[in-house]
């Protein structure tokens, strides 16, 4: 791994760290829809993970189309945020996990957010894991870096 690589990954894991929330995309029948989540990530940064009801659109919308996006930001909604706020696109597909990989993702996820563990074991809601293809760090407004996990071309071709 070189030094620009290194430094990227130092990046991504500081602002995944630092912010507890994250804006999630998903579309249907091209619709798109955000909505507010909280989050936790993996250090080798290949996943995230999110929970939500199964009941809400979100989850509905991901059913039928697994590809997501995240947007997180350090953001304090100030003139100074032009020269340096961050924001960090994930670009990756979401699925539900496994049995077999669940008591992995939900220490990483209860370590962030022990709150929601009534929420996290709840029949009612599902855990869904994004495998993470690729991440846009955006920084002082125009300073774009890429850092690819998966050698796909066009994840949303």
């Amino acid at each position: 791994m070189d030094k620009t690589e290194r430094l990227m990954q130092e990046r991504i894991k500081a602002l995944l760290s630092e912010q507890p929330l994250a804006v999630l995309s998903t579309q249907r029948n091209g619709q798109p829809y955000s909505s507010l989540m909280a989050f936790a990530h993996t250090e080798d940064l290949h996943a995230i993970v999110v929970a939500t009801g199964k009941s809400t659109r979100k989850h509905q919308n991901i059913i039928q189309d697994s590809r997501v996006s995240l947007l997180v930001d350090n953001r304090s909604n100030n003139e100074e945020d032009f020269h340096s706020a961050a924001a960090l696109t994930v670009l990756g597909v979401a699925k539900p996990i496994d049995t077999d990989e669940r008591p992995v993702y939900e220490a990483i996820y209860l370590k962030r957010h022990p709150y929601l563990e009534k929420f996290l074991r709840s029949p009612a809601t599902t855990f869904i894991k994004i495998a993470v293809k690729h991440y846009l760090l955006v920084s002082r407004f125009q300073n774009v870096m890429e850092y690819r996990i998966s050698d796909e071309v066009d994840l949303f071709a």
